[in-house]
């Protein structure tokens, strides 16, 4: 500034007031401190020192104490939390934040690769993005205008926690973004963690405090997170990194190598391991890299996330139900130990299956004490040998559920026991049963009370309703007291079942019966998955909301009706018409519905497409693209596919060298389309 602008400077500052001057004061250090804190947190650049920092830090609170109206939602001064919520409130993400895929082999990986050019009908290679998978919590931060407004959990994928406050808390989440010209709304996706320091740091103050110690990093993070009172969460060290964004093509990028750079430009973190790999034996090396370093890293990675990294692509291949099919996570050799196999109980599930469960010594296995270990079936326990009384080696398969991979027979002293199967169910005493190409052992008395629990365990569980408050412990507590019986015998529980129970008083038993009172309306494709029918999870369940539509029409099925549904083979098909024609299970539904069982609209009912009565058959050789991306594209549109030809298909679509369809198509009176009028109709020309 010249001479004559410093004057004029000096000149509008005497006409100004001593609160506008302090307002200039306030929003001028607003700027300079988010400078800063971006060089120090994000670009670990720092050009001041952190006395320097601290005195406008402190110029700011006195600041905005003065001046509380002006107060901003970016103000750095938010990331000292805020009095305790009663509860999170819940937000609905635009758009799922879907799980991911495992490859646990190179092999795997391959069969991924030929997935894609498959679905693409593609023969050059395919350029990637690998990206270390961080072992955090994964949320999704709000932006308007540039500035956070919101921030919640992954939760169910559609709709997660509000911890907005909690997320203002973490230094390297910027709470406004670095750009001049910022998107009106923008959804960025990352992952919280605690890195290695930070975790035996806070460890070590909750033992000196007499507190109990969080078992990993990971549980530390989500614990964090997880707080009603804001200023608990601000004092955790925690960090974050981002990963994309929920819409990428509001960005007007080509791919996910821009969206990171583009991140990264206007303030987030990204991560410095992510490469950019032309073929599969790029990301195969980078794996191996990644395997190396990984015990080196200052925080913890779990795996390797490969994305096919043009965003066109990724936008045709889409998504199943459950992830995306675009991307991969390359899971890390298990991390494993040496422990005593100390005996072996047997557990009853809620199919009747009877699996081995090893009691071991307990042992540290990457982070989290172990006790107990899956022994899966009798052929495993004799194919590795083990018995009781064996040193064996045990490992987080996939990192996540422990098992016991092999006994170590050189440590033998000649006292081992050989592990017994039983005879009989361990609850009820019913004769056991192995069914002919079946591995396990099965309890087939459907009265047997481990089943009866454990499919009410399954119905309110995580994979179920996910009804709060009624957890493993809750159920089997109420199962002990003769309360329930059955998944309908919860809706009959009231307030005086609950309260007078040890353990649970008014207030928990309120809020226990209101869950369970919004348990009632529900997607059909989620209650289906809940009831615990076997071989049928969430996948299937939808595929049965998407074709029957209702629970009258599900319920009054055959095998063969089940059959016609593309991805329901023989066994499922069995398996829902013995369950719907099981006297018990329809009076326990009838008992449900009665309490005021209510669905929500299907994707299908809420989707304006061109297909959504039609029902199609492809025979023959598709050209233009795959079998598998035409059918995605019919149920984009509300449509249905079909497997086999039957009186319910509306359209054949005939590409070349098409077959016998093609008579029993004009037998019944189905439209024959050609692969270019068939793509004309789903883009509505």
């Amino acid at each position: 500034m010249g001479e004559d602008g410093v004057q004029l400077n000096s000149y509008l500052k005497t006409c100004m007031t001593k609160k506008e001057v302090d307002r200039a004061r306030l929003s001028e250090i607003l700027e300079q401190i988010n400078l800063h804190a971006h060089r120090y947190y994000v670009l670990d650049d720092p050009i001041i020192s952190d006395f320097e920092y601290d005195a406008l830090y402190r110029e700011l609170l006195e600041l905005e104490e003065r001046f509380p109206d002006m107060v901003a939602d970016d103000s750095p001064s938010r990331r000292v939390g805020g009095p305790p919520l009663v509860q999170f409130a819940t937000i609905e993400h635009r758009f799922p934040m879907l799980s991911l895929e495992n490859a646990f082999n190179e092999r795997e990986l391959l069969d991924f690769e030929e997935r894609l050019k498959r679905f693409l009908k593609l023969s050059h290679p395919i350029d990637y993005i690998a990206e270390p998978k961080l072992d955090g919590l994964a949320v999704e931060l709000i932006y308007e205008h540039g500035v956070l407004v919101a921030g919640a959990t992954r939760g169910d994928g559609n709709v997660g926690e509000d911890i907005t406050d909690n997320l203002r808390t973490v230094a390297t989440i910027p709470l406004r973004l670095s750009v001049a010209n910022p998107p009106e709304l923008l959804e960025v996706r990352g992952e919280v963690f605690m890195p290695f320091l930070g975790f035996r740091e806070l460890n070590e103050q909750r033992a000196e405090e007499g507190e109990s110690l969080f078992a990993n990093p990971r549980n530390a993070a989500a614990g964090s997170l997880r707080q009603l009172d804001s200023r608990i969460a601000a004092m955790r060290p925690l960090d974050f990194c981002c990963y994309g964004v929920a819409d990428p093509t509001s960005l007007s990028l080509q791919s996910q190598a821009d969206t990171l750079a583009y991140l990264q430009k206007i303030g987030f973190t990204t991560n410095p391991h992510v490469k950019k790999c032309r073929d599969v034996q790029a990301i195969i090396e980078h794996y191996h890299y990644l395997v190396e370093i990984r015990h080196r890293l200052p925080y913890d990675i779990d795996g390797m996330v490969i994305k096919v990294d043009s965003l066109e692509l990724q936008a045709r291949l889409g998504a199943k139900a459950r992830s995306p099919r675009w991307a991969v996570a390359m899971k890390f050799p298990a991390m494993q130990v040496t422990t005593k196999l100390e005996a072996v109980e047997f557990q009853v599930g809620r199919t009747g299956a009877v699996t081995p469960v090893a009691l071991l010594a307990p042992v540290n296995l990457a982070g989290v004490v172990v006790q107990r270990a899956t022994l899966h079936n009798e052929a495993e326990i004799r194919r590795k040998d083990l018995r009781v009384g064996d040193e064996v080696l045990v490992q987080r398969a996939g990192d996540v559920i422990p098992e016991v991979v092999k006994a170590i027979s050189e440590k033998r002293k000649g006292d081992e026991r050989e592990i017994i199967m039983p005879e009989n169910c361990p609850c009820c005493g019913s004769f056991l049963l192995k069914a002919e190409g079946e591995a396990v052992l099965r309890c087939v008395n459907q009265s047997c009370a481990a089943q009866r629990v454990r499919a009410i365990i399954h119905y309110t569980g995580k994979a179920g309703l996910d009804i709060e408050g009624l957890g493993r412990r809750a159920v089997e507590h109420l199962f002990a007291e003769n309360l329930i019986g059955n998944i309908a015998d919860i809706y009959d529980l009231s307030l005086l079942d609950l309260a007078v129970l040890d353990g649970w008083g008014e207030k928990s038993a309120k809020n226990v019966l209101q869950a369970i009172q919004q348990s009632l309306t529900i997607s059909l494709g989620k209650f289906i998955a809940a009831l615990g029918i076997r071989y049928v999870g969430e996948v299937t369940a939808q595929l049965l909301e998407g074709h029957f539509g209702s629970l009258d029409n599900i319920m009054k099925a055959g095998e063969q009706d089940f059959l016609e549904i593309e991805g329901v083979g023989k066994q499922v098909a069995s398996s829902l018409t013995a369950y719907f024609k099981n006297t018990q299970e329809r009076e326990v539904i009838v008992k449900i519905r009665e309490h005021g069982l209510t669905f929500t609209a299907t994707a299908n009912e809420d989707l304006v497409g061109n297909c959504a009565a039609c029902v199609f058959l492809f025979t023959g050789t598709l050209t233009s693209l795959s079998r598998n991306e035409a059918k995605a594209r019919v149920k984009e549109a509300g449509g249905r596919v079909a497997s086999s030809m039957s009186k319910k298909v509306t359209h054949v679509v005939a590409g070349e060298k098409a077959g016998a369809k093609l008579k029993k198509a004009e037998e019944i009176g189905a439209m024959i389309l050609s692969e270019s009028e068939f793509t004309h109709m789903l883009s509505g020309e």
